[in-house]
Formats: structure tokens, C-alpha cells, sequence
């Protein structure tokens, strides 16, 4: 397998969430221009995403949702391949085949992304029952949002964790909305990871739109479940920018709430704090922007220049 992308400098990580940010902004762009599928974005929530998978193993095995692509590119993944993806050519992670809502990647240890609201719960036990049988020193990570914590696969998928003793870290992205519903409207109390407790399951709850805090949480909580290979459940206390599904032009959403979470905004937080501490000049900053813009142009032109899959290729690596 390869191996994961290790560097936790502070650095690394604002540059990382800089490149999913840039990388999910250019599929909205290409969407409000025409002829470009749409895509559920993560902007806002890529502190969650950089540092839980920057604190993860090159061994542990990674289930998301439907707003993955901020933790398959802090894996590593190429963003060239995973725009081929989107844009269903050949050269994409899963031949053209998955679009921007399936993606998998086993040389990165992603098992799947569901669209199935908590289907990646449904799945994260039997991935940590396959490692225990088999010994497998690498632990799961389960991304899932606050919407899919109403589920209640989201109860079955603790309790088995629970009974079962297996090495699962469950991560909710608490992004405040269930697709064009506020979590208020659903749930009663602010915090998912209270709800750990009936199950005997340890949990916390960090600030998600700190990078830093987020890889140090998270860092801890996989260290914990490495070691009692017992389940922990990590909520990421974040916000999502933009809408559900591009376009949106998020309409429901109170505009002083929005403006209060952009103001909380994770990359801002973290390139100001970088620059006022001395450990990164406006040159230095500028030169991020740079290796990002490169990067996306590269991937882009990657990803037009690749073909379309063979008609050959259409029930392979299909399950009938």
C-alpha cells in the first residue's frame, strides 16, 4: 500500500486544506460554467478532514460520505485522478466508474465513500471485525456527518463497535446542517459525542475549525484505540460554507450565521496565525498559492486529456 501523507507540520496542514479548497472550488466553477456534474463540497470543514487523516497511519483503513474528497486528498490522493474521476475518464481511482460520491482507493487504504446517508457506519464494523481476525495492527476510520448520527445504523454501528471490542475511530463531522435542514430542527443538544456514553464507547469533542486541535485530538484518540483496540468517537465541531449540492444557493441558511462561521473560517485561522507567529512569510504564503494553482491546473488538464472507458470496460470490476 502506499504510504500516507505523514507531515503534521503546521505548514503541511494549511497547505493541504489550501488544496482542497482550491480543488473543490474548481469543481464548482466548472459546474456554474456548464456541462460539469455537480458535487456535494466540504468547503469549511477541510480543518476536520486535514488533521484526522494527517494523525492516521499509513496501515489504517479510511470510510467516508458523500463530502470526501477533503480527506482523500489529505491521503494523498491525486487530485488529477480524482478529477478523471468526477468527469467519469479512465484514468480516474475507480476507471470513470464512481463519479465524485463513490471513490475508493485501495492503495490509500480509502474503502469506500458512500452517498448513503450512514451506509459508511453500516460497513466501518465489519472492516474493524476483519482486522481483528486478522490481526491487523492498523485501526478504521469512520468519517460521518451530523445527519447521519440520526440514523440508526448510527446506534447499531456503536453497539456492535462496543460488544465487539474492534478499532474503530468514529469521526462526526458536526457541519450544523443535514442537507437543507438545520440540526436543530432534528436533534435535541449541541454535541453528538455525548451520545458515546450508552454505549460505554470514550468520546470528545473539538474545535473543528482548528487544524492544530483537531490533529492533536485526533492524534490522541487514535493513539487510544491503537492501543485498547476499543472504539473512541471524535466529533469535529465545524461548519459548512457553501450548499448542500452544487449549485445552492443557500437560500435556508440565516445569513448571520453564515457570516459568523466565515468568520471562523479554518485556512484563514491557520495562515494568520502561521504569519503573525513568524513561521510563514507573505512570500512564503504566496508561494502555497502558487504550488496549488500548478497542482489544479495540472490536474485539469490530466483529466481532459484523458479517455473516456472502453465499452469493453463496462461490467468489469462490477459485482453481478
Amino acid at each position: 500500500m502506499m504510504q500516507a501523507n505523514r507531515d503534521s507540520s503546521p505548514a503541511a496542514l494549511l497547505e493541504s486544506m489550501m488544496l482542497i479548497r482550491a480543488y473543490e472550488e474548481k469543481l464548482a466553477a466548472l459546474h456554474a460554467a456548464g456541462n460539469f456534474p455537480g458535487t456535494c463540497t466540504s468547503v469549511g470543514q477541510e480543518a476536520s478532514a486535514v488533521g484526522v487523516v494527517r494523525a492516521l497511519r499509513a496501515e489504517d483503513r479510511i470510510l467516508t460520505n458523500h463530502r470526501s474528497a477533503g480527506h482523500l486528498l489529505a491521503r494523498g490522493a491525486d487530485p488529477g485522478r480524482m478529477l478523471a474521476e468526477v468527469m467519469g475518464r479512465s484514468t480516474g481511482y475507480c476507471k470513470g466508474k464512481s463519479g465524485s460520491l463513490h471513490i475508493s482507493a485501495k492503495e490509500l487504504g480509502v474503502v469506500l465513500t458512500s452517498t448513503i446517508v450512514g451506509g459508511e457506519l453500516s460497513l466501518a464494523t465489519g472492516v474493524g471485525l476483519s482486522m481483528s481476525m486478522l490481526g491487523e495492527p492498523g485501526i478504521v476510520a469512520c468519517f460521518f456527518g451530523d445527519g447521519a448520527a440520526g440514523e440508526g445504523i448510527f446506534h447499531e454501528s456503536l453497539n456492535l463497535a462496543a460488544v465487539w471490542n474492534l478499532p474503530v475511530l468514529y469521526i462526526c463531522e458536526n457541519n450544523q446542517w443535514q442537507a437543507f435542514v438545520h440540526r436543530n430542527e432534528t436533534m435535541v443538544g449541541d454535541h453528538i459525542s455525548e451520545r458515546a456514553m450508552g454505549y460505554g464507547i470514550a468520546s470528545r469533542t473539538v474545535d473543528g475549525n482548528d487544524v492544530e486541535a483537531v490533529f492533536a485530538a485526533a492524534t490522541e484518540a487514535a493513539a487510544q484505540v491503537r492501543e485498547t483496540r476499543k472504539p473512541f468517537l471524535l466529533e469535529t465541531y465545524t461548519y459548512r460554507l457553501r450548499g448542500h449540492f452544487e449549485p445552492d444557493e443557500q437560500e435556508y441558511v440565516d445569513p448571520g450565521e453564515l457570516a459568523a462561521w466565515r468568520a471562523k473560517d479554518p485556512i484563514e485561522t491557520a495562515r494568520k496565525r502561521l504569519h503573525d507567529s513568524g513561521v510563514l512569510s507573505v512570500a512564503d504564503l504566496l508561494q502555497m498559492e502558487q504550488r496549488i494553482e500548478t497542482a489544479i491546473d495540472k490536474a485539469l488538464a490530466f483529466a481532459n486529456a484523458s479517455p473516456f472507458p472502453a465499452l469493453s470496460e463496462l461490467t468489469t470490476d462490477v459485482y453481478a
